[in-house]
């Protein structure tokens, strides 16, 4: 199978994952009925090469009941990331995190393995006092270059609060999600299947949309 990645796409990954702080874990749950399941698996497995603090399991969704109410997998292909503890810090892709998404991916990988992000002290006092479930669904398009810094800003307010789940969901792949929340720009954020956001947003309008439910 021909590669996904260049020899020069995978040395500048490479040369960005020896940075990585600790070693991390990336569930994948496919099924067979899946359009980009099998271009996901390979994106994944091309990265994970490329580092051995990262390990990738693959699930079959027939296979893999008690994970999918853990992570609360409902679509496929859908990832999540685990620290180096196994612990499950509500962060989701939905989706081949190709194209412009690749950004993102690395960005949790990296963030995920203990690179800390810097927010100001008051946006960390703001996110640590979230005390209620908070569900940010950042709908995206591969060809959209704004929509990773949405799709980063929501899995760092999912790693920084353990009542927040961040997720990337690709918007043409999951036509009818989409539809149901009316996606006709991106990236479109959907908070709580309440609150919308769109364009790619500066952290401070995220929470008060989460500071006014």
């Amino acid at each position: 199978m021909e590669k996904l990645f260049s020899k020069d796409v995978a040395d500048q990954i490479q040369a960005i994952l020896k940075d990585m702080v600790n070693p991390i874990t990336i569930k994948l749950f496919v099924d067979g009925a899946c359009e980009t399941c099998e271009e996901t698996k390979q994106l994944l497995t091309e990265t994970s090469e490329l580092s051995e603090k990262i390990t990738l399991v693959v699930s079959e969704l027939s296979d893999a009941s008690d994970d999918l109410v853990t992570y609360d997998i409902e679509m496929t292909p859908s990832f999540v990331f685990l620290d180096h503890e196994n612990n499950y810090r509500g962060v989701k892709f939905n989706g081949i995190p190709a194209g412009h998404e690749i950004n993102s991916f690395i960005s949790a990988i990296m963030e995920m393995s203990g690179v800390e992000y810097k927010f100001s002290d008051d946006v960390l006092a703001r996110i640590s006092k979230i005390n209620k479930p908070v569900d940010i669904k950042v709908f995206v398009t591969l060809s959209c270059p704004h929509c990773p810094g949405a799709v980063q800003t929501a899995h760092r307010l999912a790693m920084l609060n353990s009542n927040v789940k961040g997720q990337m969901i690709e918007a043409q792949t999951f036509y009818e999600l989409s539809t149901k929340h009316n996606v006709s720009g991106v990236p479109k954020i959907v908070i709580n299947d309440k609150y919308e956001l769109l364009g790619n947003q500066p952290v401070e309008e995220f929470l008060k949309k989460i500071e006014s439910l």
